[in-house]
């Protein structure tokens, strides 16, 4: 895996695609690896002319680990911000906005359609206000912006999300873990298999494993706070899309986020939930293919993909 230096850091990156296509970088969520975007997303955007760029974020995959700042307390920092006490994460989204900026200047691209899922989304929401040149549109999936207010995770995905498994370390375990957390999260309507999950997430974990990373990475979202004030000066052309069975970012923080980009649009499809289920890659395709390509008049009202 090839890897540059971008923003002070080492990022492992994967470009796909003929490089003199128009760019487009994909954004991963929270903890997740640039493979969690699938193989046959990717080659679906190639076909449809773009120049793909993946990279590991920081503190996840083969990119630089911030193990020498620790694993902070979650339930900490989750007080703190209750008694609006800032917090000091190692790292901020900001910096990881930057350190995206910085792949595309390590790779020569001046300009880039961004694509961001959960955690991913606010990390391009960030480029988008703070980078306006760079930035040809923006399509934010499954995220939110940070509003205080804002619904939570359902009981059964927080619990998901907060159980931790015996026996750390042991692989087989950890696989075990995250498939359960997947099916809690994932779309009830378009179910991935089993067999089909537990392969990836064995994959994943293989590639890397970085729990810290993870806390460390959250606990950059919770310090981030409330981004509306960035979100209103986007100029970019924004496309907002929400699963409306969303159990861990609800489908509010998705209208949210429509409502606070001037001219957003917002797509909810029925059925979804926190997760790229096979069966919708073909509709994400034809929606970020048709955002990027300007086909997509700007429309505050949100247009519903229902299973058939």
């Amino acid at each position: 895996m090839p890897s540059l230096n971008a923003n002070g850091i080492r990022i492992a990156f994967d470009t796909a695609g003929d490089p003199k296509s128009v760019p487009l970088l994909l954004i991963s969520g929270l903890g997740l690896q640039l493979t969690a975007w699938p193989d046959e997303f990717v080659e679906g955007l190639v076909e449809l002319g773009f120049y793909v760029i993946r990279f590991d974020n920081r503190d996840s995959g083969l990119s630089t680990k911030f193990e020498h700042a620790g694993t902070p307390s979650l339930t900490l920092a989750w007080l703190k911000s209750l008694l609006r006490i800032p917090l000091k994460p190692p790292y901020r989204l900001e910096d990881m906005a930057d350190d995206a900026i910085g792949v595309l200047s390590a790779l020569g691209v001046a300009r880039a359609h961004v694509v961001g899922m959960s955690m991913g989304g606010m990390v391009g929401q960030l480029m988008a206000a703070k980078y306006p040149s760079r930035v040809l549109s923006l399509t934010s999936i499954m995220s939110s912006s940070g509003r205080r207010g804002l619904p939570g995770p359902t009981q059964a995905a927080r619990r998901a999300l907060l159980r931790r498994p015996r026996g750390a370390g042991d692989i087989d375990t950890a696989i075990e873990y995250n498939v359960q957390l997947l099916q809690a999260i994932g779309s009830p309507a378009y179910p991935t298999p089993e067999k089909h999950l537990r392969r990836r997430v064995a994959r994943a974990l293989r590639r890397n494993c970085c729990p810290g990373g993870v806390v460390r990475q959250m606990l950059a979202v919770t310090a981030c706070g409330d981004r509306t004030p960035q979100l209103q000066t986007i100029v970019a052309p924004t496309l907002v899309i929400h699963g409306a069975a969303d159990p861990l970012v609800p489908l509010a923080c998705g209208v949210d986020t429509a409502q606070a980009i001037p001219g957003a649009r917002l797509e909810v499809i029925e059925g979804m939930g926190h997760d790229l289920p096979a069966q919708l890659l073909e509709r994400l395709l034809a929606l970020i293919d048709a955002h990027a390509h300007g086909k997509m008049a700007p429309d505050s009202t949100p247009r519903l993909f229902v299973k058939q």
